[in-house]
């Protein structure tokens, strides 16, 4: 059997210097890839993100960034489009948040010659949003005169400062009364409040709406009220339920008289004692519709069952001292007249949950002041 004679096939010389060549690109290629992926891991290392650290290299910045404390703040300048060169050095010393326009701010600050202090001071009294307002303005030399209080909004700083300048109030008082809207005459230009919450604040500068819905209405037992049909929020009556209890194995016993009014059933009595007593007597002593508590299904007025002057009663008493066990506040006392707006009222309580019941008992305050500290955004 004779073999069968296999023919090479020889590459033309030029042909395999081309293929030579190719390789040894893609070989180059290859290692460049491996070097840059070494380069960025090495930079993810010290704790930059992936777009951030692609950032660095093209920027040249890797040297840098060595030898500067990782930040946050300094990742997102380099993610950023807004990232300035010539303010690099400054990205490191300023708080982050949370918000794609944070460089965009910080920039236009420094702009402003704001040093890094005064920046963390504006970011952190308002969102990004408030801080790019804020930078429009010419620069502001005593930032601290207002902005000392962590519960101040750069957003309200001209207001803060026209009415401290209109009334000479402390800079605190002034804070606090301008983040109530008292600044502007009762009933104008109200906060409109749209989501329940037990911590809300309504009072006449803070409204709620005509269809603001109450969740969890339930119908207040025989057992604790004179009237029909009437309505408090759940967990509300519940903590009254208790209370209620507490009073009656110290031989004391209350009732409620009102709880939830709608926008419409205020507006019905606001009419009734308008017809009855004229415009001043319900300017000073009923709430217009949407700013009454008794829409919020969290307040109720209640009344002795031995005493007709509730003011007078032992249950008066044991409720000073008690209520706020049961997450309950006396809402409006003769002495918070200016922050509350209203007459004192010995009757009106109003749910807000305990810890800040307990709060507000032990610290002596409004709840408008506890609010405007401790709640107010």
């Amino acid at each position: 059997m004779s073999k069968v004679k296999v023919k090479r096939l020889k590459l033309k010389e030029p042909f395999v210097s081309i293929c030579r060549i190719i390789g040894i690109i893609c070989v180059a290629i290859f290692v460049l890839f491996l070097f840059y992926r070494f380069e960025i891991l090495s930079v993810s290392r010290l704790g930059y993100s992936e777009d951030a650290s692609k950032s660095i290299l093209f920027k040249f910045k890797k040297k840098y960034v060595k030898s500067v404390p990782y930040t946050k703040t300094l990742n997102a300048a380099f993610e950023s489009d807004d990232y300035n060169e010539k303010y690099l050095s400054k990205y490191s010393g300023i708080d982050y948040y949370k918000d794609k326009k944070l460089i965009k701010a910080i920039n236009i600050l420094l702009d402003k010659k704001y040093s890094t202090n005064e920046i963390n001071l504006i970011l952190s009294r308002g969102s990004i949003d408030d801080a790019i307002l804020f930078s429009k303005k010419d620069k502001i030399v005593y930032l601290e005169e207002y902005l000392e209080y962590d519960f101040a909004r750069i957003r309200l700083f001209d207001q803060y400062v026209d009415y401290g300048n209109d009334t000479g109030s402390t800079t605190y008082d002034t804070v606090v009364y301008v983040n109530l809207g008292i600044n502007n005459p009762e009933y104008t230009n109200p906060t409109i409040v749209d989501k329940f919450d037990k911590n809300m604040l309504v009072n006449k500068h803070f409204k709620l709406e005509k269809d603001f819905k109450v969740p969890d209405l339930v119908k207040i037992d025989k057992k604790f009220t004179d009237e029909d049909n009437i309505m408090m929020n759940k967990e509300a009556y519940e903590q009254y339920i208790k209370m209620s209890d507490d009073l009656e194995k110290n031989g004391l016993g209350i009732y409620i008289t009102t709880a939830y009014r709608s926008y419409d059933e205020q507006k019905e009595l606001c009419d009734y004692f308008k017809k009855l007593y004229g415009d001043e007597y319900v300017k000073k002593f009923v709430a217009q519709p949407g700013f009454s508590e008794h829409q919020t299904g969290l307040a109720i007025d209640i009344a002795s069952v031995r005493k007709n002057t509730f003011a007078s009663s032992k249950e008066y008493k044991w409720m000073i001292k008690n209520a706020y066990k049961y997450g309950y506040i006396l809402r409006y006392k003769k002495e918070y007249q200016e922050e509350t707006g209203f007459k004192s009222e010995a009757w009106h309580y109003r749910y807000v949950g305990v810890d800040i019941a307990k709060d507000i008992h032990n610290k002596e305050m409004s709840y408008e002041e506890y609010y405007a500290t401790k709640i107010f955004k």
